[in-house]
């Protein structure tokens, strides 16, 4: 006879994340002892640490931590998205956001290096959340901006899992209401540059070649051409350099429209997509 139930094996799940069959090989393992088998877990999940180093880290969430004057936004990977929704995972992401938050790291090399505890790195902490939630947990990265004006925005591209993009945005002066609307458009639209002064020269010509051949591909006259390319590589800058992009509340305007009308200007920008 089971000396557990179902219950225990559910609450079991909830703490730990793992699967069904391993909760209730653990539960049996320890003879219903519910710590005991989160112990359990803990163990087999460390040996299988290595063994997960490889796998993909595609799920996951955003979260973010912003007081005004400062802001932190992460990117922490897990396998599944059952693990994404799961409590424990997200107390790890929450505690992890913290540490950024007071240790300002250079860099996540630097992050997972730092003490998150005293004894135990950032890397010692996830390799353990690895080994609890048999998943590879991973910080894939973060930002953090501080000299001006900073809000965060975070999107849930569904209802019942955790956010799943991510905006932090900083402006040279406060101003909550265009900050909001700023990080909303970037989630939406998915900027890769503040300016086109920012786009890589390689970049550029690339555009313009490609420009270039495809004009003659379409049989556009020799002499027009200087003038298409100029047009097609300006409507890349127009797709991808935010401050040239149609504001999402009012295409006629520009973004950079809406920040001279409203007196500020965005410094710079993050944006987090889980996974890409």
């Amino acid at each position: 006879m089971a000396n557990y139930t179902a219950a225990d094996v559910k609450k079991l799940r909830e703490l730990t994340a793992a699967g069904m069959m391993d909760c209730k090989k653990a539960l049996e393992e320890t003879d219903g002892d519910l710590d005991k088998a989160v112990e359990f877990l803990r163990v087999k999940g460390l040996k299988g640490v290595t063994k997960r180093e490889g796998r993909s880290a595609s799920n996951g969430l955003v979260a973010s931590a912003v007081d005004g004057v400062s802001g932190t936004l992460i990117e922490l990977n897990c396998e599944t998205d059952f693990v994404a929704k799961g409590e424990a995972f997200q107390t790890v992401a929450a505690t992890v956001l913290a540490h950024v938050v007071n240790a300002k790291p250079a860099d996540v090399d630097a992050l997972l290096a730092s003490e998150i505890e005293p004894g135990q790195t950032v890397q010692v902490f996830l390799d353990t959340a690895n080994a609890t939630l048999g998943e590879k947990i991973e910080l894939r990265r973060f930002a953090q901006f501080h000299d001006g004006y900073v809000a965060s925005y975070l999107h849930k591209t569904s209802p019942d899992i955790p956010a799943q993009i991510g905006v932090l945005v900083e402006l040279d002066t406060e101003n909550a209401e265009v900050a909001k609307d700023i990080a909303q458009h970037i989630a939406a639209f998915s900027p890769s540059y503040l300016t086109r002064d920012e786009v890589p020269a390689d970049i550029v010509e690339t555009e313009k070649r490609l420009a270039e051949e495809t004009s003659r591909e379409e049989g556009k006259p020799e002499a027009a051409l200087p003038k298409i390319v100029e047009g097609r590589v300006n409507g890349f800058f127009k797709e991808n350099v935010v401050l040239e992009q149609a504001f999402a509340k009012d295409p006629k305007k520009t973004v950079k429209k809406i920040l001279d009308e409203a007196g500020v200007s965005l410094k710079r920008f993050a944006r987090f997509r889980v996974g890409s």
